[in-house]
């Protein structure tokens, strides 16, 4: 029985490792970064992120063979405080998707002529609640993830590779373990960076 459970786990890691392809030591090599443009006219501050080197060869893979990419990004608007905390004023998530078809690249149907190293994200634009102060200072934070598959699909793909697997194998291998492996084989296939921007006043 312990030799049918060990084999069966070996079967699902092995149809993981199929169903994903992991890459080679070098696909990394490029570290995904994200950057960020914001600008305060009257009391409107608008935030311009963008995602850099975040579709990884082994995730470029992925999206072409038709998987969607969720780009997740978190920003956060802080006034700068001397002498005490930095103060939290706003902050906005969003969701973009990123998918290969035909005609190249799209984020959110948009196409991206340019290729995907550089990602223009969805601006995002907050009113203050006052005029600022000429002395004022402002700050965005942000934060940017994307995943193309998650443990979910990787079950689904693993199931279907899977088929015809001793029986009695699976209820075991379908375990504690089994989530555990598809949970960490989908963070492999994530990327996420910060950035810091000063918001700058316009003329």
């Amino acid at each position: 029985m312990a030799r049918h459970g060990t084999g069966g786990r070996w079967r699902l890691h092995a149809a993981l490792m199929a169903s994903v392809g992991l890459l080679a030591p070098g696909a990394w090599a490029d570290e995904a970064r994200a950057t960020c443009a914001a600008t305060l006219s009257g009391r409107r501050v608008v935030v311009r992120p963008e995602a850099r080197a975040f579709v990884s060869p082994e995730l470029d893979r992925l999206v072409r063979l038709g998987m969607a990419g969720k780009l997740e990004v978190e920003l956060t608007l802080v006034r700068r405080r001397a002498l005490w905390f930095d103060a939290r004023l706003d902050n906005a998530r969003v969701t973009q998707v990123l998918a290969f078809t035909r005609t190249g690249y799209l984020l959110d149907g948009r196409p991206l002529p340019g290729g995907v190293a550089t990602l223009e994200l969805e601006r995002v634009a907050w009113m203050l609640d006052a005029p600022p102060e000429p002395g004022e200072r402002f700050v965005v934070q942000v934060e940017v993830r994307l995943q193309v598959v998650t443990a979910a699909s990787l079950g689904r793909v693993a199931a279907w590779l899977t088929q015809g697997a001793p029986a009695g194998t699976e209820p075991a291998d379908r375990s504690g373990l089994t989530g555990t492996l598809l949970r960490s084989v989908a963070e492999d296939l994530a990327r996420g960076a910060s950035a810091r921007c000063d918001v700058l006043r316009s003329p």
